[in-house]
């Protein structure tokens, strides 16, 4: 198997700006995002604690292998041996220098449940999956949420032919695991994708210290792969999947502390009443979404609910990392009314701004696709910054004032002229 020459990441930027400024960083997120890939690059030494022998030795005297170690050292699964953070605590006491060590895991790293505390000691960084920006390596330009608040969309052009509906399908298949994007194809990445599920549900959940039945952890994962991007109620989920409101609830946070579900809150304003309150629910990658829900690329271009519920959460893989790197203290939320106003996205910048995000599996969307947003704009005023309805055609072009249709691939194929 051909192995791909290193993707440059969004986060790289930020990774290595935070490991020049403090003395700890912790990548985190999903298991085989490339954390350790990324990390390595900046790291002088590696200490791979998900070897046995290894991490046997190193759990012995903490405190003596970091002090062979040469800054900036790599703690590699750091949970495999908890005791390393002891250690980090008391090295970085002794001396704060920045840029000394990198840690990476796969778990939610809850330190305060831990031997330390990591407030004032350790900054986390979240790795999500490729983005086609990464893939297609276009990441020096600027991004579109940068254009969305300084340039002037009338002069936008999009480079090189735009994707059709089966295309953005297939490269919602793809998916952002590196090893699966980038190295395998049909059936591989297929088997890939399965074998993940078969390893989160019999072994990862026992990382976050949960024993949970594996045939029912799977078709709890099948369910919220169905419902994709969705509200469902959560009794509607847990009858779906045959299990019972308090282990919903339970795999509702393992699966969250594995970073493969995305559960995007209810965004509210002053101004704005009758708001529902419940988050929106998403797999965190549209390939393992499909996986889960056991479908492939043909059944959902004939399905039309799995459709839209494929490209939103497509779109929302796209844009979460370009949101937590270039915006940091902007949040991502979802807005709808029990009037029947909704917009799927909205992007709160702070200090009441916001940008309002529809996404379309439509070739041509209308005025009618965008009236969601003009609600919200007539109620917030200059408040409202940018609205966009993202659609699966081939040309931007304006719907209204701050209003634009833009094809998906704006998120990494778009230039200013």
């Amino acid at each position: 198997m051909r192995t791909s020459p290193y993707v440059t990441r969004i986060a790289d930027r930020r990774l290595a700006t935070l490991v020049a400024t403090l003395p700890a960083v912790m990548v985190t997120g999903p298991r085989a995002i490339g954390k350790t890939t990324s990390a390595r690059r900046i790291a002088h030494d590696v200490l791979r604690l998900d070897d046995p022998g290894f991490a046997a030795a190193v759990a012995a005297n903490p405190d003596a292998a970091l002090r062979q170690a040469r800054d900036p050292v790599l703690l590699d699964e750091w949970q495999e041996v908890p005791e390393i953070l002891g250690a980090v605590k008391r090295a970085v006491d002794d001396d704060p220098r920045p840029g000394r060590f990198l840690l990476t895991g796969s778990v939610e790293a809850d330190l305060t449940s831990r031997q330390w505390p990591g407030t004032g000691r350790v900054v986390r960084l979240v790795l999500d999956g490729l983005t086609e920006r990464e893939v297609s390596r276009s990441i020096d330009q600027p991004g579109l949420l940068d254009l969305l608040l300084t340039g002037d969309l009338s002069r936008l052009r999009i480079d090189g032919p735009a994707p059709e509906l089966d295309d953005y399908i297939e490269l919602a298949g793809r998916g952002g695991f590196p090893e699966a994007a980038l190295n395998l194809r049909g059936d591989a990445r297929l088997a890939w994708l399965d074998a993940y599920l078969d390893h989160v549900v019999t072994r990862d959940v026992t990382a976050v210290g949960e024993r949970r039945d594996p045939v029912r952890l799977r078709r709890y994962l099948e369910v919220l792969g169905l419902s994709t991007a969705g509200l469902p109620g959560a009794r509607t989920l847990h009858q779906a999947a045959g299990i019972n409101q308090r282990t919903a609830d339970a795999y509702d946070r393992i699966l969250a502390a594995l970073y493969l579900i995305d559960l995007v809150p209810a965004w509210s304003a002053n101004r704005l009443s009758r708001l529902t309150k419940a988050p929106k629910r998403y797999l965190s990658d549209p390939a393992l979404a499909m996986a889960a829900a056991r479908v492939d690329e043909r059944t959902v271009l004939r399905d039309g609910d799995l459709l839209g519920r494929m490209i939103d959460t497509f779109v929302l893989a796209q844009l979460r990392p370009e949101l937590a790197q270039s915006l940091p203290r902007a949040r991502l939320h979802h807005l709808r009314n029990r009037d029947g106003q909704e917009v799927d996205l909205v992007i709160d910048l702070g200090r009441g701004q916001v940008i309002a995000i529809e996404i379309k599996a439509s070739s041509a969307p209308s005025a009618r696709d965008a009236r969601h947003l003009v609600w919200l704009r007539e109620q917030l005023g200059d408040d409202f910054r940018a609205g966009v309805v993202f659609h699966t055609g081939p040309l931007p072009f304006e719907l209204g004032e701050r209003i634009w249709a833009l094809p998906i691939c704006a998120l990494w194929a778009a230039r200013p002229v």
